[in-house]
């Protein structure tokens, strides 16, 4: 069956690492053909199938580009667990924006994507016209890392895809109010089958580094980011959950009044972070990009 703008593409790209070469998996939508680009990126344990909802509604306007990053989805896992890092992602996203080739592209980034996009941003050169950041800024509040690191690449099995969507809800709740169908269809792409049971489709490994973050780390990547931050120039939307504990009212206010002075929305009754599947959250990205 021929795909059509509303159905997805799946490819992939050979990106170069500290050892050797990986797989980065992609799911495409909309006309390959179409120079106006915008690449969705997801959260630490997450894949670009979250982003099925917004991508179909952009699709008829651009071609919508969401990535598996590494060691996530259908991507390669490394083996080494350093490689796990934000500037090693920054250069897979160079890699496959080469390979897009496109004039026009727009970021839209969630939690880990965001700052990967952020990252990306303020190269010099870099080819971003605008960058949504969906509940992230340079400055992450630690207590939120403490709370994401005590279930990051824990290994849990669930024996039927209910079951599993039931265990992630309830390190999930952040992200707001879902139907059933809402959050099974969010859960789905999340998982692979081990033996007769599911696990979460990620590399455990992603979790090494991740627990490895001091306060003193932190501050320090706080500082480089807010450097990148001030740094940029183009048109940046700011998506906060209006409970998020990942990034501070205070953190978002400042994004607003210093470096490309972001646009902040805010959506209540959201925590960490919005899923980008609800209408509201979704007319918002459709009106940054220019979208009616």
């Amino acid at each position: 069956m021929p795909h059509t703008l509303n159905s997805p593409r799946q490819s992939h790209v050979q990106c170069l690492g500290a050892r050797g070469l990986h797989r980065m998996a992609v799911t495409e939508w909309g006309d390959p053909a179409n120079p106006r680009v915008v690449v969705c990126v997801h959260g630490l344990t997450r894949q670009g199938r979250d982003f099925d909802v917004l991508a179909q509604s952009l699709a008829p306007h651009f071609r919508v580009v969401c990535p598996d990053v590494v060691g996530r989805g259908q991507s390669s896992w490394l083996s080494d667990p350093t490689g796990y890092a934000i500037p090693a992602y920054v250069a897979d996203m160079v890699t496959l924006l080469a390979r897009i080739n496109a004039p026009e592209v727009h970021w839209v980034g969630t939690s880990m994507g965001g700052l990967i996009g952020l990252g990306l941003a303020s190269l010099p050169g870099s080819p971003l016209r605008s960058l949504v950041l969906n509940d992230v800024g340079p400055k992450i509040e630690y207590a939120s890392l403490q709370r994401i690191g005590q279930y990051v690449g824990m290994p849990v099995r669930w024996p039927t895809e209910q079951a599993a969507a039931d265990g992630l809800w309830e390190i999930s709740k952040g992200f707001g109010p879902h139907t059933p169908e809402e959050w099974l269809a969010l859960t789905r792409p999340q998982l692979v089958r081990d033996g007769d049971a599911f696990k979460s489709h990620y590399d455990p490994a992603i979790g090494v580094p991740f627990r490895a973050v001091t306060p003193e780390i932190a501050a320090a990547g706080e500082a480089a980011l807010w450097m990148a931050w001030d740094s940029l120039k183009l048109p940046t939307l700011l998506l906060r959950g209006g409970d998020s504990d990942l990034l501070s009212a205070e953190t978002a206010a400042q994004m607003t009044q210093r470096g490309p002075c972001a646009r902040l929305v805010e959506f209540a009754g959201v925590g960490h972070a919005p899923t980008l599947v609800h209408e509201d959250q979704v007319s918002v990205v459709r009106a940054f990009l220019g979208v009616a």
